[in-house]
């Protein structure tokens, strides 16, 4: 199967079926969003898609989830369970937009880039995708974490991170959860993404552990929330009948170096410590069509 990650502009018909309008101004955050943004760590109920674009996003995503299906080789991580309870299923995958046409075009959504464009306060690159499933009846929980704690490898810290939901996200199914504020704390140690949902609180100063006073974001299906990559989030189990799903962009303002002298992502050729990120597999996102 052809590797998506060669175009870096739309290749199919996902966002044909979105809105009408071609006015960006309507598609702009307003001064108090952005003020709520900086003052929160992060931004909620902002409608990336059309029903229409979810359910073909769902198509895609059952045969993202099959390990044989063709493609699969595109993947930089792909886990049908990354949960470390036995009782609990959790699929994550990055590198999604290098094997189905939507997931590779969602990252041109206009009602993506411009947002995200304004939080970040300049031009933007793609960092990389993820996928984040939980099954009806058995989902697991992504432990309270930092993204930023796993990007160290790029500086300096100018990334931001948009959770998108495929299905309808509430306090039931495990929606994401927000530590208001805890985007102007430090870096701190990776204390795991799945199992204990509390591990992180033994890596927290006295102070951090009483302002940690988490809000639940119950977005409906096509809706999105924007965090900064120091903001502290996680989701608790879904044990309801209906599945919990969800896609996420992670990008980085241009001008991003890498940190590292070994490859960013599995399988990528390196980017030298010090040299500014881009090329192919991290390509400037912009609204020309």
């Amino acid at each position: 199967m052809e590797d998506l990650s060669n175009y870096h502009h739309p290749v199919g018909d996902l966002l044909d079926q979105g809105s009408s309008s071609n006015d960006n101004i309507s598609l702009q955050l307003s001064d108090e969003q952005i003020r709520l943004f900086e003052e929160q760590g992060y931004l909620s109920g902002i409608r990336l898609l059309s029903d229409s674009q979810v359910d073909q996003l769902r198509e895609e995503l059952l045969g993202l989830m099959d390990p044989t299906a063709p493609g699969h080789e595109h993947f930089y991580e792909f886990h049908s369970n990354e949960s470390t309870d036995p009782n609990r299923v959790l699929f994550h995958a990055l590198g999604a937009w290098r094997i189905k046409p939507g997931f590779h075009d969602i990252l041109w959504n206009p009602a993506f880039i411009i947002p995200a464009t304004q939080l970040l306060g300049g031009p933007i690159r793609f960092w990389h995708d993820q996928l984040f499933c939980k099954p009806a009846f058995h989902g697991g929980v992504v432990a309270w974490h930092q993204d930023y704690s796993y990007w160290t490898r790029t500086t300096p810290l100018a990334h931001l991170t948009c959770w998108i939901g495929l299905d309808d996200s509430t306090r039931d199914n495990g929606c994401l959860q927000y530590v208001p504020g805890s985007h102007r704390w430090p870096d701190l140690p990776i204390t795991g993404l799945t199992g204990d949902m509390d591990s992180i609180r033994e890596v927290l100063t006295p102070e951090q552990n009483a302002l940690f006073k988490p809000v639940h974001i119950e977005l409906k299906k096509g809706e999105c929330s924007f965090h900064h990559a120091r903001t502290i989030h996680g989701s608790e189990a879904n044990l309801t009948a209906r599945p919990r799903r969800a896609t996420v962009i992670n990008v980085f303002r241009d001008g991003v170096r890498s940190d590292t002298d070994e490859p960013l992502l599995n399988g990528l050729p390196v980017i030298p410590r010090g040299q500014s990120m881009g090329g192919r597999f991290f390509p400037l996102l912009n609204t020309t069509r």
